[in-house]
């Protein structure tokens, strides 16, 4: 496979990006070249396209299979594994807010409510402006994820059509 210079620029954008997620440069190019590719690539050609490590590119397919942006599929007459990212913009944006939300939003509620725990229990630890500032943001925390769960919840249609009229929403609340 050669990329076309909009699939390059995709692919390196998505790399660049990748990094400013916290996410590793190689695993956002893999997602976006099978993305952007229109038949499943097997791990080679997947390593000879971006020119990265063999071990890089399985390491990362295993990333991506476990957030399950990124499944196997068998081409006929072919013995090796081929892989293919997820067709659906939408599915694959709320598997990856999920994982977000797992690896950075559960944690720090964690934190917080441990440490207001710790407060409210000896409250000669904690000085007041540590104990407010552990308050207001454990509340906003709590606040948000709260926020995020009802809308997950939601029926998928109704998601996508809160993010559609979203400008109207904040038109309507000013």
């Amino acid at each position: 496979m050669k990329l076309t210079t909009v699939q390059q620029k995709l692919v390196l954008h998505w790399g660049e990006m990748g990094t400013r997620w916290g996410i590793s440069r190689t695993v956002a190019q893999i997602h976006a070249l099978l993305y952007f590719s229109p038949e499943p690539l097997p791990a080679d050609e997947i390593t000879d396209v971006l020119q990265v490590a063999r071990s890089h590119v399985s390491n990362s397919l295993k990333e991506l299979q476990t957030w399950g942006v990124v499944g196997v599929v068998h081409v006929m007459g072919d013995r090796r594994d081929h892989f293919q990212a997820l067709k659906d913009v939408w599915q694959t944006f709320e598997i990856l807010l999920d994982e977000r939300k797992r690896r950075e939003i559960d944690p720090t509620l964690k934190i917080l409510r441990e440490t207001a725990a710790m407060m409210a229990e000896d409250k000669t630890t904690a000085d007041v402006f540590t104990k407010e500032r552990v308050d207001e943001m454990l509340g906003f925390m709590e606040s948000v994820d709260a926020w995020y769960g009802e809308v997950r919840r939601l029926p998928r249609a109704a998601r996508v059509k809160l993010v559609t009229l979203g400008a109207k929403l904040s038109q309507l609340l000013r």
